[in-house]
């Protein structure tokens, strides 16, 4: 599988991640620091000021990132005063020309347009795991509601950015499930996080055993092959990931990595450790979509990526989901660099 969905030539998306609102979470998510229901070392911190905000997207700009995610613990998004601010945080890092994305729980669709009114670029919202063991790792929150905040977006006209975590307890045929739900969207997401589970002290699966980088191969590659033009994001988990096992992750089909030092509340290799790494690799990460937007005019739709050449376009949506494969016909691709 690995010759089969090798590195193209497409540079590298590079994504920072500020926790905007920490804890306080009323969710059971089993493997959350964030929940109030665990006795976990987060403190919960109310919702930042518009200000601070800014200047951390402004330092992620400047350490090479091209897109600036704010997350909140919350279960839904309540219109109001708070979510005033975070539409104001919207406008402002859009301004600084990166790409924007949110993950604030769920959303109705009058929000998701007011978002994207104020210049949201995409929306996270993980399924996690598959249909069939969702309800062994969160009773809060249906697997229903997550897939209507998904249409609300996609309907709103915002990218959708949207994957699992691997480590749940899971069996390889629910990580199938979850690829084929994922790629049998009506639009698959442009961009498919790819979470290593770090097990949190004080949370139900605090004592979950690792997953192995050969796992996280396996996912990485089927979803490149399943969704052939997503941004398929190394995500949480790669603090405890050489960077020769990293280097395996781009062979297989990962083209995007979240940078900073932290993702919301969990560790996350150092800044210039990254940029050393890709320095190294060769690998070049590409200008944000919103700032060719604000020095073009483009105005591609979302997952386009404001690019001239894409990698290719599934020829095939797939099979229902289910613990048989799905079908898809691998995208005319560019030509292949190596590491």
């Amino acid at each position: 599988m690995l010759c089969i969905a090798p590195i193209t030539t497409r540079p590298k998306f590079r994504s920072v991640l500020l926790s905007i609102k920490t804890g306080g979470c009323p969710e059971d998510c089993a493997y959350c620091s964030q929940s109030a229901r665990y006795n976990t070392a987060v403190d919960a911190q109310a919702l930042m000021q518009v200000d601070d905000v800014l200047q951390s997207a402004r330092s992620a700009k400047a350490s090479g990132a091209t897109r600036f995610c704010m997350g909140a613990a919350w279960r839904e998004v309540r219109s109001g005063p708070q979510f005033d601010r975070v539409l104001e945080m919207i406008r402002g890092v859009a301004a600084e020309g990166l790409e924007v994305c949110c993950t604030l729980g769920m959303v109705t669709p009058e929000q998701a347009v007011a978002m994207k009114e104020a210049g949201l670029h995409a929306y996270n919202h993980n399924l996690d795991t598959s249909a069939a063991h969702y309800n062994d790792v969160i009773h809060t929150r249906t697997y229903e509601d997550r897939l209507r905040t998904l249409e609300a977006v996609r309907n709103a006209g915002i990218s959708v950015c949207c994957g699992g975590i691997l480590g749940l307890g899971e069996t390889d045929d629910d990580r199938i499930d979850l690829l084929c739900t994922l790629s049998n969207m009506p639009e698959p997401p442009a961009s498919v996080p790819v979470n290593r589970l770090v097990a949190i002290d004080g949370t139900p699966l605090e004592g979950a055993p690792p997953v192995s980088v050969w796992s996280m191969l396996r996912i990485i590659a089927t979803a490149r092959i399943l969704m052939p033009t997503a941004m398929v994001r190394l995500s949480a988990g790669r603090l405890e990931m050489t960077e020769a096992e990293q280097a395996l992750c781009f062979a297989a089909g990962a083209n995007s990595i979240f940078a900073g030092e932290k993702l919301l509340t969990t560790p996350n290799p150092a800044t210039d450790r990254d940029a050393q790494m890709l320095a190294t690799l060769g690998l070049t990460p590409r200008p944000s979509a919103a700032s060719a937007n604000l020095s073009t005019g483009c105005s591609s739709e979302p997952g386009d990526e404001c690019q001239s050449q894409s990698a290719g376009s599934c020829g095939s949506k797939g099979a229902a989901a289910g613990n048989d494969a799905c079908q898809s016909q691998r995208a005319s691709r560019e030509p292949v660099s190596a590491i």
